[in-house]
């Protein structure tokens, strides 16, 4: 199955970024998965303010890694991203069960500068 991690770590150390992104990356590996990419979004401010580990956040460094994956693999990524205090959120996303689905995915994921106009309301 192909998954999304969206996650945001405090700012401050690139070093640290790349620390916790290593570490979801090789527990992925071990465990017979595909890293197909990573994304680096670089630090923005949060939608609002975020507490969490008893520290106030207004700005986050947001990165992207698509994998692929059992359940259980991407369950435990989830729990070790959870434990890890230099994390203030992330996200996992199903993107696909099938090969169809999930054939023409990429590894890179780009950042939409520009939103489409809706007209509904």
């Amino acid at each position: 199955m192909l998954y999304e991690l969206i996650a945001v770590v405090r700012p401050g150390s690139l070093h640290e970024v790349r620390d916790i992104a290593r570490n979801a990356g090789v527990q992925v590996l071990r465990a017979g998965g595909v890293v197909r990419g990573y994304t680096n979004w670089g630090t923005f401010t949060l939608p609002r303010p975020t507490t969490k580990h008893q520290a106030r956040y207004h700005e986050g460094h947001h990165f992207i890694m698509r994998f692929d994956s059992s359940g259980a693999v991407q369950q435990a990524v989830q729990r070790t991203l959870g434990l890890d205090p230099r994390m203030i959120r992330f996200s996992v996303v199903k993107l696909g069960d099938k090969l169809e689905e999930i054939k023409d995915v990429e590894g890179k994921v780009d950042w939409n500068k520009y939103r489409p106009l809706t007209d509904s309301i």
